[in-house]
């Protein structure tokens, strides 16, 4: 826009030199007076007029100039050097003359006497007119013997009849003679009264009538459509002067000189009282000021000069344009480049992110994956206000993440990875695959990905109050303390949801990296795992993965450590140090304990040993639960722990005796299963336990039969943990 406009501003401004007349004062000379020219040999200032007789005087400030002939001592309205019929003009404004017996709003006027004798001015002899008003009224102009010039007026009703079809002026208290005398220089009027110009007896001058009398420009009335009439009420009219340069001194003989041999200039002398003068003007079909050394141009004069400045605007504007065009080429081909390579870039990262890759694996019908939403990447830069350092939420090792606002309002979490190496394709691309197989409530479910990108950007639901460690380790305001039973039922949530990616998933999930920082909790508080960069899947039959060791210090699993095996029971170690988090409050490893003590599980089944366990409890446990819960808990613990990894109980076992702890600490079981207890007491395992222990060997049965063995395992499991409680109680060894 801003190119255009100066193509605009030079355009014009070509277009003004081309149009641009010839000069009309002499140089460095003032040009105008508010709105009149002042052509040379008229000029203000030292050096910009020819000699006195043509001094200007510019009068006045801020649009209200005047200009004033010194020697005339008369307001200039207008300066004519180029006539081509009359002699040049200037108009001046002239008073009114009147009788003695006027009076008016402005004051007694006087008779007054114009006189210009000795001067280059003369009263115009074809363009002024004389114009009087007043009754009983014979005025002439005096001093012009033997040559009589004037008009009667009368207000007698017949004057009236006789002038009322005529136009103004014609007798009946105005008149009017346009033939002014030639070469006028002195202007003054006799107001005489109709009876004495028929040589009455002269009347009482305090008797005679208010009379006016005056010269105006002709034009300038008819234009202005005055009234004559209303005289009384003017101080000034335009009066037309001729001028010429008469006074033969040394600089108008000089200037003739250099005048009257120039082709373009055309001069003429003639007789003026008192003595002879001349004028100039530019030949006929040129234009300028004569007086100017080339001031006139004319026609192959201007005809060259305009050629050649149309030359110079042709080539400035077809340069221009030609310019615009290549600008407008240039920047158009570069939108198209610009957008071609932004094209190529995108699918160079879709690429490298493992694009290709998840395309192959979503295609494929064996994961029975989710249609998984593909962002572009300015929707997620402008949900992120890109990427703003205040919308991030936490950072990690596989990457950070910020909270943002879809179009369509939603709140999510965004997932800005770190750089995926190729070699880590398949990892990255493997979280997206198994999120997207993966639909549990207490897992954070994938809304989608953006592959486009210099690194890959992962799109979850928004999981409101931030982490389960900060709760646990960075106790303050914002995270409030959480009470036993929230503690419980979290721990139920979170063992759910991974005996859920253990066994009931199409293809068994190994999560490889359980943490407290992994486990979001949302509005409810309650818990969602996330982060699965480092998960896989498993064949059903297939017991453990061979892999590079990954995970972090403090729940790595010690036997995963030392044979690179994860197997289900890696993660269910993890767990297990969740659990100890939960009871104590702890950190996984603390710089704080002891050398032996640095880590919670060493720390944990060392003072287990000791029976300082109740040492170690977090306050806010020892305040909320009782002694059986404890232990029960602890004891979970304790075998998620263990060294081998084929003692620990699965993630469905853990499940159920945490749902135990939560039920029977609340209620009694009801008689159906009191009933169910007897016939269990009697004879073997009904068909639900069969299911189960068949199901267990086997590892195939479809989701039904795995339901009825997960519900049959649970049943079971809370029979089991009803008997120990009741005995517990009966033999009085319980706590409250």
């Amino acid at each position: 826009m801003q190119f255009v406009m100066q193509i605009t501003f030079l355009l014009l401004l070509t277009y003004g030199l081309a149009e641009a007349g010839p000069p009309i004062s002499k140089f460095n000379c003032t040009s105008w007076c508010g709105n009149v020219s002042i052509p040379y040999p008229f000029g203000i200032g030292p050096d910009c007029y020819l000699d006195k007789w043509f001094e200007v005087v510019c009068n006045g400030s801020g649009g209200s100039e005047k200009a004033f002939l010194t020697s005339i001592d008369m307001e200039v309205r207008q300066i004519n050097i180029n006539s081509y019929f009359y002699s040049p003009t200037v108009e001046v404004l002239m008073p009114i003359i009147s009788s003695k017996t006027c009076t008016s709003t402005r004051g007694t006027r006087s008779e007054r006497r114009m006189n210009f004798t000795g001067s280059p001015f003369s009263v115009s002899e074809y363009i002024n007119t004389f114009i009087s008003v007043g009754c009983d009224n014979f005025a002439t102009i005096a001093d012009i013997v033997p040559t009589v010039f004037g008009c009667t007026s009368d207000c007698t009703p017949r004057m009236k009849v006789e002038s009322s079809g005529l136009l103004r002026c014609s007798g009946f208290n105005c008149c009017e003679s346009r033939n002014v005398p030639s070469d006028l220089q002195v202007f003054a009027v006799d107001f005489r009264s109709l009876n004495q110009s028929k040589g009455s007896v002269q009347l009482n001058e305090s008797t005679e009538p208010c009379k006016y009398a005056f010269l105006v420009n002709k034009y300038w009335l008819d234009r202005s459509k005055t009234d004559p009439s209303s005289v009384n009420y003017w101080e000034y009219v335009p009066v037309v002067l001729d001028w010429r340069i008469f006074s033969w001194n040394s600089k108008s003989y000089e200037l003739f000189n250099f005048l009257k041999d120039k082709r373009d200039v055309s001069c003429s002398s003639s007789k003026l009282i008192p003595t002879s003068g001349f004028y100039c003007e530019c030949a006929l079909g040129s234009k300028g000021n004569p007086y100017l050394d080339g001031g006139c141009e004319g026609n192959m004069y201007m005809w060259r000069k305009r050629k050649a400045q149309l030359k110079i605007a042709i080539i400035v504007i077809c340069s221009s344009i030609g310019a615009m065009f290549l600008l407008i080429v240039t920047w158009l081909l570069y939108r198209v480049i610009k957008k071609r390579n932004k094209i190529k870039r995108k699918q160079k990262f879709f690429k490298r992110n493992g694009g290709l890759l998840l395309q192959q694996q979503l295609s494929s019908n064996a994961n029975n994956v989710q249609k998984t939403k593909l962002f572009n990447s300015k929707e997620l830069e402008n949900a992120t206000d890109r990427f703003n350092e205040n919308r991030i939420l936490g950072k990690g090792g596989q990457g950070t993440v910020y909270k943002g606002m879809l179009v369509d309002g939603n709140i999510v979490a965004i997932k800005k990875c770190n750089k995926v190496d190729e070699g880590n394709l398949e990892q990255f691309v493997n979280e997206i695959i198994i999120l997207s197989q993966i639909n549990h409530r207490n897992v954070v479910k994938l809304l989608g990905c953006c592959l486009e990108t210099e690194v890959p950007l992962l799109v979850y639901e928004f999981i409101p109050n931030g982490t389960l460690f900060q709760y646990l380790h960075e106790k303050n305001e914002e995270f409030p303390l959480l009470t036993w039973n929230m503690r419980l039922r979290i721990a139920t949530e979170i063992a759910g949801a991974l005996s859920y990616l253990h066994s009931a998933a199409s293809l068994p999930i190994y999560h490889r990296d359980i943490k407290s920082s992994n486990i979001l909790l949302d509005d409810k508080y309650k818990a969602k795992v996330a982060d699965f960069g480092t998960s896989r899947t498993v064949a059903i039959d297939q017991t453990h993965l061979t892999t590079l060791v990954y995970g972090t210090f403090g729940y790595l699993d010690p036997e995963y450590f030392q044979t690179s095996q994860f197997t289900d029971k890696s993660d269910v170690y993890s767990f297990g140090v969740v659990l100890i988090e939960l009871l104590t409050g702890e950190k996984p490893v603390s710089s704080t304990r002891s050398q032996e003590g640095r880590n919670l599980s060493t720390y944990f089944i060392h003072s287990l040993k000791e029976n300082h366990l109740f040492d170690i409890l977090d306050t806010q446990v020892k305040e909320d639960s009782n002694k059986d819960e404890i232990m029960a808990i602890a004891n979970l613990a304790k075998r998620c722990l263990h060294w081998n990894g084929k003692k620990r109980p699965t993630m469905i076992e853990i499940m159920i005796e945490l749902e135990g702890v939560q039920k029977v600490s609340h209620v009694e079981p009801n008689f159906e299963e009191l009933e169910y207890v007897r016939k269990e007491e009697r004879g073997p395992w009904n068909d639900a336990s069969i299911s189960t222990s068949s199901s267990s060997k086997t590892g195939t049965s479809s989701s039904s039969e795995h339901q009825t063995s997960l519900e049959g395992a649970k049943r079971q499991h809370r029979i089991r943990t009803w008997r120990a409680l009741r005995q517990c109680r009966i033999a009085h060894q319980c706590g409250q």
